[in-house]
């Protein structure tokens, strides 16, 4: 077994500080592909490049929420349950799971879904941001919706069999391993192909955390990863005013764009002979038998 990375651009749309950042990461061949955000104020901007270079490794990042308070963006059907009492997208995944109606979840990834083609775009994958989807708060998950339409487009998600003893943040959710069980059959049975493993970080500067020690802890992933199709995921921007007065988590931001140009994580890559793909790999490469996956499925969901 070989080790291979995905390295994805999340939030491509979101400012010109992460499309700036995004498109010279993918000109340079630095990273693996980056996920778009229909609903962000600079989706248009993201698209039109994307589009006028022919670039093949962006994916959809399926967007229900609007987390920052400086920087806010509405849904693209304007349904009612999608929006906090401002008119913009739920602040947090918690508010909405609690009042976010299935009917208009729905017609949002349908609308989201369309505005990526009406923009000339191929996707190559799915993902969501800020995990909305995943029913991490209280268990209403929409993921199960989200993987038959993954599965009519041939399409692979950001789902992971299996979690990497290493990753101390996705070690300690409780249940994972069952959640992940019963995901991946599903996702199996429907077609839709997926990594092996999901490697995760902090968002926000750690306290006494350096770009130095940042980097290192990177590398030393890195050099650890297990066997088969990793994905990890970064929120590159560049360091501007803009991203500055808008992100209260820049400063993360303009690590991780620092760190893909970084000739030490590149180094790391080659001396640890990991090799760096995308998820057009994963579609060709990572479906399993339907027939299989579903008897599986139906044994774990028929199990006392």
């Amino acid at each position: 077994m070989k080790r291979y990375l995905i390295l994805n651009c999340d939030d491509f749309g979101q400012s010109k500080a992460a499309n700036a950042a995004i498109m010279h990461l993918l000109e340079e061949g630095k990273v693996s592909s980056a996920t778009i955000m229909p609903p962000a104020p600079a989706f248009q901007e993201a698209a039109a490049w994307a589009r006028s270079k022919g670039e093949g490794k962006v994916g959809l990042h399926l967007t229900l929420t609007s987390e920052f308070s400086a920087l806010r963006w509405r849904s693209l059907t304007g349904r009612k349950s999608l929006h906090d009492d401002t008119g913009y997208m739920h602040k947090t995944v918690l508010e909405f799971e609690k009042k976010a109606q299935t009917q208009d979840v729905r017609a949002e990834i349908a609308a989201q879904f369309q505005a990526v083609r009406d923009a000339g775009l191929n996707i190559t994958h799915v993902d969501n941001h800020m995990g909305s989807l995943y029913g991490i708060e209280t268990g209403r998950s929409h993921l199960p919706y989200v993987l038959w339409q993954c599965s009519i487009r041939r399409l692979p998600f950001r789902l992971f069999r299996k979690v990497d003893p290493n990753d101390t943040m996705l070690a300690a959710v409780p249940g994972i391993d069952e959640i992940l069980a019963k995901l991946t059959a599903l996702a199996d049975t429907l077609g839709v192909g997926m990594p092996d493993y999901l490697l995760s970080h902090p968002f926000h500067v750690e306290h006494g955390e350096t770009y130095d020690t940042f980097k290192q802890s990177l590398i030393h992933k890195i050099y650890n990863l297990p066997e088969g199709v990793c994905e990890t995921y970064i929120h590159p921007g560049v360091d501007d005013a803009e991203m500055r007065r808008l992100i209260p988590s820049w400063e993360k931001r303009v690590w991780e764009y620092r760190l893909a140009l970084d000739e030490d994580f590149a180094y790391a890559m080659r001396d640890a002979g990991v090799i760096l793909t995308d998820y057009r790999y994963v579609r060709e490469n990572l479906r399993r038998s339907r027939i299989k996956s579903a008897f599986g499925l139906l044994k774990r969901l028929t199990k006392k």
